[in-house]
């Protein structure tokens, strides 16, 4: 059975897809399957996007997986990660391996932290890859997780969700440590709220504020503070993260079947 519900078209003529929660005759906002076989699971070239977290554990296959402006080379023991909202498109045949997939909802109603997804470095990224290659023992460690997901996914009780939302979160952090490490980038989730309430707002505010002002107004915080904490956990100046959101937003549209000047009018440029 999907997981996924039925696609809708947004005004950028990409479709969309949505996560269905009562699959399992209740609400349980996590799923997960076999890539080569999930029914709906987009698996050809055309662009799409997800409106929830997925995490794609690859064991073979071969091309490349796009999303957004990044491309995954696909081999053995990689994983990818979407965010919400990014265009996603396959240039790849044979592929096997696991897709995890689960709305934010499932993780932060339980643990009161809506900035948790915030804090792991893989997700809602503008600049740093959303790909990693991992060496075998790593991925056997994580793979193992996902499989023990999947195993509790075939004999589902009631006290299911509680397990599923335990191994996911060791899974979650797991995976946040090899990425650090991996890309050099900060490991430990315990990020200054400031940056994390700057990420959050950007996601709403990018297409009509652009200036650091903007946002420090908002925050009630000074522009050297807000430029000093986007240094140390995300290796960017406040400003370019602001530039690095909108462009890739802007990428992103143009994948779609808008014209130039429909994405310039939507974005409050004075001309294409």
């Amino acid at each position: 059975m999907t997981a996924l519900r039925k696609k809708q078209t947004p005004s950028s003529g990409i479709k969309t897809y949505h996560f269905l929660p009562r699959k399992y005759g209740r609400d349980l906002l996590l799923d997960i399957g076999r890539i080569e076989t999930l029914k709906d699971f987009v698996r050809d070239s055309t662009p799409h996007t997800i409106s929830f977290y997925e995490i794609m554990f690859i064991e073979s296959g071969k091309g490349v997986f796009e999303l957004d402006e990044h491309r995954t080379t696909l081999a053995p023991r990689t994983v990818i990660f979407t965010s919400p909202g990014q265009v996603r498109r396959w240039r790849a045949k044979e592929v096997r391996g696991y897709t995890l997939f689960f709305e934010k909802d499932f993780l932060s109603l339980f643990f009161t932290d809506e900035l948790f997804l915030y804090r792991l470095q893989y997700f809602h990224q503008y600049a740093s890859p959303t790909g990693l290659k991992m060496p075998a023992k790593t991925f056997e460690r994580v793979f193992e997780l996902a499989r023990s997901i999947d195993n509790e996914f075939n004999q589902l009780q009631n006290d299911s969700s509680h397990l599923l939302r335990a191994v996911l979160y060791q899974l979650l952090i797991v995976l946040n440590r090899y990425y650090a490490d991996t890309y050099m980038v900060q490991a430990d989730t315990q990020i200054h709220p400031d940056f994390l309430r700057f990420r959050l707002l950007l996601e709403k505010q990018f297409a009509s504020h652009r200036q650091v002002a903007a946002y420090t107004r908002m925050l009630g915080i000074g522009a050297t503070h807000l430029n000093r904490v986007c240094r140390q956990y995300g290796g960017l100046s406040a400003q370019q993260m602001i530039h690095h959101k909108l462009l890739s937003e802007i990428k992103r549209e143009l994948r779609g079947t808008r014209s130039v000047k429909e994405i310039a009018y939507s974005f409050d440029f004075s001309g294409p």
